[in-house]
């Protein structure tokens, strides 16, 4: 299983054990992934690491002094960079 974190601007928009479907942007270097409908977005991801699944479950849901996080797990194998 792959996880990857998102960062959410505000409390309550996703919970545990929700499934969710993403959507993928490109940039010249690397791709960025947003969970629809625009809840939260994860870091850029460089071309090697591209998620293939667009479907997944949230894991966990955390605040810290940045703001909310957002952990998903996709139904793949780890990548090197999250390994």
């Amino acid at each position: 299983m792959r996880r990857m974190e998102f960062k959410m601007e505000r409390p309550g928009l996703l919970e545990t054990g929700q499934k969710v479907t993403v959507t993928e942007g490109l940039l010249p270097s690397n791709y960025y992934y947003v969970i629809d409908p625009s809840l939260a977005m994860s870091a850029n991801i460089p071309f090697r690491n591209r998620l293939r699944c667009r479907e997944g479950v949230v894991t966990d849901v955390a605040e810290n002094s940045r703001g909310f996080y957002v952990t998903v797990e996709f139904d793949e194998p780890e990548t090197e960079e999250n390994s």
